[in-house]
């Protein structure tokens, strides 16, 4: 194999694949990038770590076709540190590869490509059509209340139903619960309702990728029986593909735990919420995090304490006319939810103080957006 890349078309690349390399694994080919050279003036480019794999193209000019491995974290590494200029890769003997930039030249040492993993492939059957933009606020909505406990397997991911008419993304760590649907995207390719669970991971990634596409961009989706499979159309001609292994198990019924008679509402505005909970989380208990929303006629009062860092309180003005209550809540949950919740005003939906409350945005994107968090005992 024998190719000239442009550093920063290559560099580009890198840096979207890097998320799935094994840093530390006891798998030696796990850590390389499959690089493969065909007559297509493009060079393929594949990395896994047996749960996710991400393939992609870079243009080149080929000399000569074949492919190698070649060490993941040290190509990047050498190719940030090279200017804008055309770059040599050759394979040599015993898998070496020599890379040549102007005045510059190293030699890696790389791996057989037999000792590769085979990637799946996407499947044959017609795609289901994802609007990219929508896909990408839905992760963005949702990604943050995904358990990070693998004892808890299948809250690891989240889950995403597809229909012809409608998406919806779910999320939840058994404390809170993210909920997000659009009812007026039509998904091209869905002839009948499809229910997945997207791993964390998987989800990260997809992001990055979706963040380069063409504004208007579509995320073509399909799956197997062991995989899910994401195609996001390159620039240039080729297409990145995002392979992940499907987390089996039941997710939960989460249509049973959504709150459907809190009858007691406050808006409120979303930036002075937001300061206001930063400020009072400083003095919250380190390990719970817990902040106590006092609610009464006409305002919220934000409240913290702990024995290490004193106490503090803030209010805020609300139009509320009903009883008063007490509630508690993990202020870094409250503080996830507002980040991501795009409008100015917020909803808080209570029904008492022991059960959970939920969280909407006063307009915001126009899907529906929900969140669920469980109080604390304070």
């Amino acid at each position: 194999m024998e190719i000239t890349v442009r550093t920063t078309d290559l560099l580009k690349e890198l840096l979207l694949i890097q998320g799935v390399v094994e840093r530390k694994t006891t798998i030696p080919i796990l850590s390389q990038l499959l690089v493969e050279a065909g007559g297509d003036g493009q060079i393929h480019l594949a990395a896994t770590d047996l749960e996710l794999a991400i393939s992609t193209n870079c243009p080149a000019k080929i000399k000569k076709s074949g492919s190698g491995a070649v060490p993941a974290r040290k190509l990047l590494d050498y190719v940030r540190l090279l200017p804008d200029a055309d770059l040599s890769i050759k394979l040599l003997e015993n898998h070496y590869v020599q890379l040549r930039c102007g005045r510059a030249s190293t030699r890696m040492v790389g791996m057989s490509r037999e000792n590769f993993p085979e990637l799946a492939a996407f499947p044959s059957t017609p795609p289901a059509r994802i609007p990219g933009a929508v896909l990408a606020r839905m992760i963005r909505k949702t990604i943050f209340a995904i358990a990070s406990e693998e004892a808890r397997y299948t809250l690891n991911g989240a889950q995403m139903v597809l229909k012809p008419e409608s998406i919806a993304l779910v999320a939840t760590d058994g404390h809170r619960l993210a909920h997000v649907a659009d009812d007026h995207t039509a998904i091209e390719g869905v002839p009948a309702e499809i229910r997945c669970l997207v791993p964390r991971k998987a989800m990260v990634e997809l992001q990055k990728l979706i963040d380069e596409l063409p504004e208007g961009g579509t995320v073509e989706f399909g799956q197997d029986e062991t995989n899910l499979f994401f195609s996001l159309p390159l620039a240039g001609g080729g297409r990145r593909v995002l392979a992940a292994r499907q987390l089996t198990g039941q997710f939960p019924n989460y249509e049973a735990v959504l709150p459907k008679d809190n009858a007691r509402v406050c808006v409120l505005p979303s930036e002075p919420l937001t300061q206001a909970l930063r400020r009072v989380a400083q003095f919250a208990d380190e390990r719970s995090h817990a902040v106590k929303l006092r609610l009464e006629k006409d305002h919220l009062t934000l409240t913290s304490s702990s024995s290490e860092a004193g106490e503090a309180d803030e209010e805020l003005d609300t139009p509320y006319q009903g009883e008063p209550m007490v509630i508690g809540f993990n202020s870094q949950y409250l503080l996830d939810f507002l980040a991501v919740a795009g409008s100015e005003e917020v909803r808080l939906e209570l029904k008492d103080e022991q059960s959970a409350g939920q969280f909407r945005p006063q307009g915001g994107d126009g899907d529906q957006y929900r969140y669920i968090v469980m109080p604390m005992r304070i």
